[in-house]
């Protein structure tokens, strides 16, 4: 049986978003002033300890919702293109009504400081008749409605907190989320409302897709078609998602979350905070993602926004399929060399215009259609499970030696580069570290080399992969250490040094970073060569 789900609605600028994220102990849900931010459904889940420590506690699902009312309440509301967004009105509150609607309870948020307004009074009318949007129940099966008190920083607003009961809730929850004032008291009368649910936790997820691209790709289009309904607003106004919103769905057996993340655009264009907290977002979503899907608008010329993108997932280190969108509208259409543009045209101007994702493989998809969509899913979780591949110790230092032999590193005079031994040190990235002895004499070009020649020889070769170069420290051991001249073993010490790592990326202009702690790898190769 699914946990039981808590829908928190309200007019804008309540304090529901700062609700669910004291709810989550996390930053789920971007809190600002302005109105509107959140848009979609945003869900996350919380698990509520027993007060008494008698019981396990029990899991809910709680979802925030977009403020009720948002472009009407404060009127005509324009983006920075100067597009309408009262357009946006009517979906939000479908989102809200999907939230209320598959809820078990319902948390109605008022600002205790403001008081009851009229746009308040129109929500408990709503929520009392189970009708929102164009939602609207028939009265047997009422969805229990709780009033939450906000903003309650101190004892002097608790009187005007009870004032909110005469809209006909009961006495309301009281909460000061930004200083968590009465916060105890709100968690335990909470999980009273709860406790009787049957909660069992969702399994986690097989795979964790974040979805990437610039305003206007066709993200929130692919996660509606994943999830099968209108999960994330739609729409052709620029930057509509604002958070990362989390979509679970099935996929024969597997279970699929997919992360709608915000459209990025430049950053000397950014117009608010909302902005650089949906970056954020973006960023943290990458970091916990299996796999990025992103997404690139066929009918649009590569940008230096999609140029920005790939270097933020180049650095993140996750598997990428590069989804080619709305190709049903590109495909055909006459290209630069003036005859119709078909996919080995398109790829070989990405490749081109895109920089440092040579390795990821494409794929063409129409996400308003359906077209190639699970195959596009099946490759991302066939690029998770190759970035999880471990090499064997005495394969890769095989490999390393017939390397050496095809190109070795340019000695300096009185200076001959060797290397102590290769291990594969990490799996999400794949992690390969060379222990040597001059890592300065391991050039950025003799790296790439050795990069070129690793996804041609080893089974990760789709994936972002990370080369690190270590100094053996100076104390004696018996390692052995291939002679990069000669190609065979000898056995001298080696000084300590800088630890050069280089992103695995192709990009010609690949940074390299400095960092003197690779505990992770120890200093008897013994340790390392038992395949």
């Amino acid at each position: 049986m699914p946990l039981p789900r808590v829908a928190i609605v309200g007019r804008p600028n309540v304090g529901k978003s700062s609700l669910m994220n004291l709810l989550a102990r996390d930053k789920v849900s971007i809190v600002d002033d302005l109105p509107g931010v959140t848009r979609d459904r945003v869900s996350t889940i919380v698990h509520l300890d027993d007060p008494e420590g008698q019981g396990p506690g029990v899991d809910i699902e709680v979802i925030d919702t977009g403020g009720f009312g948002v472009y009407v309440a404060d009127g005509q509301r324009f983006d920075d293109a100067g597009k309408d967004l009262t357009q946006l009105t009517e979906q939000i509150e479908w989102q809200i009504a999907q939230a209320v609607g598959s809820a078990d309870l319902v948390l109605f948020a008022i600002d205790a400081q403001v008081g009851i307004t009229p746009r308040d009074e129109e929500i408990a009318k709503m929520l009392r008749e189970q009708k929102f949007g164009r939602e609207q129940g028939d009265g047997s099966n009422p969805v229990p409605v709780v009033m939450v008190a906000t903003k309650i920083d101190g004892p002097k607003w608790e009187a005007h907190g009870y004032e909110l009961s005469g809209l006909g809730f009961g006495e309301p929850l009281m909460i000061g989320s930004l200083n968590n004032y009465m916060r105890r008291d709100f968690f335990e009368k909470l999980y009273e409302h709860v406790k009787d649910y049957e909660s069992t936790p969702e399994p986690p997820s097989d795979l964790k897709l974040a979805i990437v691209g610039k305003r206007n790709a066709g993200k929130s289009t692919l996660i509606n078609t994943l999830a099968g309904e209108p999960r994330v607003i739609v729409s052709e106004i620029a930057g509509t998602t604002r958070d990362a919103v989390d979509v679970r769905f099935k996929l024969d057996d597997k279970t699929v979350t997919a992360i709608d993340t915000a459209g990025l655009r430049r950053k000397k264009s950014f117009s608010g905070r909302v902005e650089w907290f949906a970056l954020d977002r973006l960023q943290r979503s990458l970091k916990r993602a299996d796999a990025v899907l992103f997404l690139v608008d066929a009918t649009e010329n590569i940008s230096h926004v999609d140029n920005q993108l790939a270097r933020m997932v180049i650095d993140a280190g996750v598997p990428v399929v590069i989804v080619i969108n709305k190709w049903d509208l590109a495909e055909g259409t006459i290209g630069r060399k003036g005859r119709p543009v078909g996919t080995a045209d398109y790829e070989e101007y990405l490749r081109k215009e895109l920089q440092g994702l040579k390795f990821a493989p494409l794929a063409f998809i129409s996400a308003s259609q359906g077209r190639n969509v699970r195959e596009v899913i099946d490759l991302a979780g066939e690029l998770a499970e190759q970035s999880k591949v471990r090499i064997g110790t005495g394969e890769l230092n095989r490999l390393i030696e017939k390397l050496l032999s095809e190109r070795g590193p340019t000695n300096k005079l009185g200076d001959v580069a060797k290397i102590y031994y290769a291990a594969q040190t990490g799996i999400a990235p794949p992690t390969i570290t060379l222990v040597v002895n001059k890592p300065d004499l391991f050039t950025p070009m003799y790296q790439r080399f050795l990069m070129n020649r690793f996804r041609e020889l080893l089974p990760f070769g789709e994936v972002p992969i990370r080369l690190r170069i270590k100094p053996r420290s100076q104390r004696k051991g018996k390692a052995g250490v291939i002679d990069t001249e000669r190609g065979d073993r000898i056995m001298p010490g080696a000084p300590a040094g800088d630890v050069i790592e280089i992103d695995l990326s192709d990009m010609d202009d690949a940074p390299i970073f400095t960092d003197a702690d690779w505990a992770d790898v120890p200093d008897d190769v013994d340790e390392y060569f038992d395949d």
